[in-house]
């Protein structure tokens, strides 16, 4: 097979050169380094021959998203996969058609998955179907599935996430929040404090406290205090 080719754009210095040796180190022939947005909408407007950019989302001149927008309707345009520090911003890129969105600090086995995709000659556009909505939890010497409708919420320590569903938590396989909103970017969940995220159809009740600050009851004896710059959107999203 031809080694795909592909373009790259992320203001960091580090983080491109980073970057560029995983996709070299995974077979790719990196075409162009760019850093900024409209440094990519003019390589890209020249009619490159390649197989998919990667792009950060926060660059000068235009963001990454921008510059997915700008290239919409772009005959020559290749598949985009956005690679950025920030979970939130999974639902706009794949509503931009994005292939693959992944979380910084990359891994060389996530960027080998992504790369996979590219190259089994899928769709350059993302398909729009619904993200699982189970995940593995450890259960003895295995595995069981958990559906993240029962979970109420996520909590993360000393490098361990944490799903919390009945007013019991499981351990599963992820280390930060991060991973669980790029996992589940269409769920709604909410972080509500640095270490917790919430699932606010889980709610029974609100309590409010001092300060602006609340406390929401998720299960019988389970309550979980939320930030008071969050709190005024959890009472928009349920209704208060």
């Amino acid at each position: 097979m031809k080694p795909l080719r592909v373009a790259l754009a992320d203001d960091e210095p580090l983080a491109r050169t980073r970057l560029a040796r995983l996709l070299r180190e995974a077979g790719c022939e990196v075409k162009a380094e760019l850093v900024d947005g409209p440094s990519v909408l003019a390589w890209v407007k020249a009619a490159p021959e390649v197989d998919a950019l990667f792009l950060d989302i926060q660059m000068p001149g235009a963001t990454g998203l921008e510059v997915a927008v700008e290239l919409a309707d772009c005959r020559n345009c290749p598949p985009i996969v956005f690679v950025t520090a920030f979970s939130e911003h999974a639902v706009r890129a794949f509503e931009a058609a994005a292939v693959d969105y992944i979380l910084k600090p990359v891994s060389a086995e996530r960027l080998a998955r992504s790369l996979a995709r590219l190259g089994e000659g899928g769709p350059k556009r993302v398909d729009t179907a619904p993200a699982p909505q189970r995940f593995p939890v450890k259960a003895g010497e295995g595995h069981v599935f958990l559906d993240l409708k029962r979970t109420t919420h996520f909590e993360v320590e000393t490098e361990v996430v944490w799903a919390w569903a009945a007013g019991t938590r499981h351990r599963t396989a992820w280390t930060t929040l991060a991973e669980v909103e790029a996992a589940f970017p269409g769920a709604g969940l909410l972080r509500i404090q640095r270490h917790l995220l919430l699932r606010p159809e889980a709610v029974l009740g609100l309590k409010p406290l001092e300060g602006g600050r609340a406390s929401v009851r998720v299960a019988e004896g389970l309550d979980l205090e939320v930030s008071r710059s969050v709190t005024p959107r959890l009472k928009e999203l349920l209704g208060l």
